[in-house]
């Protein structure tokens, strides 16, 4: 999450968007790789219909907003972000085990197509409707792999369409794909350096500041 919100910061909300997606893509497919087979192939199919209709939905309203509103939106949406992560073992500490189906998917699955469209950021969305189904740690994270795989592909073709993604956006997009596995190999770097609380609640701060930041826009 606190990727968008940067990356909103230094080139703008509508290019952002554009850059980003083809990069999240490739992320993607080194998630996908490391957690084939591992996940909950049903949650996909139930949420998949929801999906195509939010991203379809969530393309035609993005270019309706000014890039203020744009960035009040993914602003709002990254200190809800925190605020989520911050409650979300209180809010399903008592929960009992969900069972998913078509119509839980469908609604889910709407809010994850819009969500995803206006920021990338569903995150939350996807795990509201996750964590209540108590996942082995291995099986969430390839379900959820496989989810924002198909969630940013078929983003793809809406985003082309709609001049979010541009032969401009893909130049970018290109320059920054090498630094994709040089992240991953950061990532493991800093992950046998420092405790997983720290580097979470450090990674929270500043999306909470970044998001503040958008919304109120300081000097």
């Amino acid at each position: 999450m606190l990727t968008t919100p940067l990356c909103v910061m230094a080139f703008g909300p509508s290019k952002a968007i554009g850059v980003l997606l083809p990069l999240l893509c490739a992320g993607d497919a080194l998630s996908l790789f490391h957690y084939w087979r591992k996940w909950r192939v049903e949650n996909l199919w139930y949420l998949l219909p929801g999906m195509v209709i939010g991203v379809a939905l969530g393309s035609q309203l993005f270019n309706r907003f000014s890039a203020r509103e744009l960035n009040l939106i993914v602003g709002i949406m990254a200190v809800a972000f925190v605020i989520y992560q911050l409650i979300k073992e209180w809010l399903f500490r008592n929960s009992t085990t969900f069972t998913p189906n078509h119509k839980s998917g469908l609604l889910c699955g709407l809010a994850t197509g819009i969500t995803s469209t206006f920021a990338h950021g569903a995150g939350p969305v996807v795990n509201a409707y996750l964590i209540p189904q108590k996942l082995s740690k291995e099986v969430y994270t390839g379900t959820c792999a496989l989810v924002f795989t198909w969630v940013n592909w078929i983003k793809m073709p809406f985003f082309i369409n709609s001049g979010l993604i541009t032969q401009q956006t893909l130049g970018y997009s290109l320059a920054y794909l090498g630094l994709i596995p040089v992240g991953v190999w950061v990532g493991v770097w800093l992950n046998r350096r420092i405790p997983e609380r720290v580097f979470v609640k450090l990674v929270y701060l500043l999306t909470f500041l970044t998001g503040i930041q958008l919304i109120f826009e300081f000097g």
